[in-house]
């Protein structure tokens, strides 16, 4: 497998609140990779990010790591990291008025070396799985948002929602409350197929009809990723962009 990933302040925030992190587990020949972006003020969003990140990614590393004969549940190892995310977060929002509301998204999980991949999320940062064979761009998670919850019920269209003024509100955060429920995903990546992670910097600029010609001209994630974060600056960015690629 071929991994790589960038993140950028984008073109009008003053400071960068989103992190990822790509770890090799050899003893598992996987890899584990997190996004997340904060909010809550530039202080309060970047440790929100950063610290849950950090946990997740932690946890599902010990869990990968540890020396037993049982097979893995990976749905309720994921799960399990990501409430430790939530708690260790939710106990520095209790510090301090500074750190009030502070959260964050993730999205996050492990891809073996045989393509088959375990994913959950929070939050309105996704997964997508480009699809080589099929020359196709299918998203994995659902979004926690108020639009998605529109578009669901009919209110609003999915083309209305990508304009819609209230897009960037979300339902569900890592840190903002004592508990949190993530969604469990699974699929599989074929022969150069891509896993993408990306933060809504990308997603509300970049459609993911771009994404996938981007991925048709570029099969190294080094040069997709440059490539897509190029093009979300180019369009003036106006949040932060993170994106990671795992082929």
């Amino acid at each position: 497998m071929k991994s790589f990933g960038l993140t950028d302040k984008g073109m009008v925030r003053k400071d960068n609140q989103d992190s990822f992190i790509i770890e090799k587990v050899r003893t598992r020949d996987c890899l584990i990779v997190a996004l997340c972006d904060g909010m809550g003020g530039a202080k309060a969003g970047g440790l929100a990010s950063q610290i849950a990140n950090r946990a997740f990614v932690s946890c599902v590393y010990g869990s990968l790591s540890a020396r037993n004969n049982r097979p893995l549940d990976y749905e309720a190892m994921l799960k399990k990291a990501c409430r430790e995310a939530n708690g260790v977060a939710y106990e520095f929002s209790q510090f301090g008025e500074e750190f009030n509301g502070m959260g964050t998204t993730i999205v996050g999980g492990v891809i073996m070396s045989n393509g088959i991949g375990h994913i959950i999320n929070v939050g309105d940062s996704r997964a997508y799985l480009i699809s080589r064979r099929n020359d196709t761009i299918s998203q994995i998670t659902r979004d926690h948002s108020l639009v998605e919850d529109l578009v669901e019920h009919g209110v609003i269209t999915a083309e209305q929602a990508l304009t819609h003024p209230q897009r960037n509100i979300i339902t569900r955060a890592v840190g903002t409350d004592s508990q949190v429920e993530a969604d469990y995903f699974n699929f599989e990546l074929g022969i150069g197929d891509v896993l993408l992670l990306c933060s809504d910097g990308l997603s509300n600029t970049v459609s993911d009809e771009k994404m996938l010609e981007e991925a048709k001209l570029r099969r190294e994630p080094e040069d997709l990723c440059r490539a897509l974060m190029d093009l979300a600056l180019s369009r003036g960015a106006r949040d932060n962009v993170t994106v990671v690629a795992v082929k």
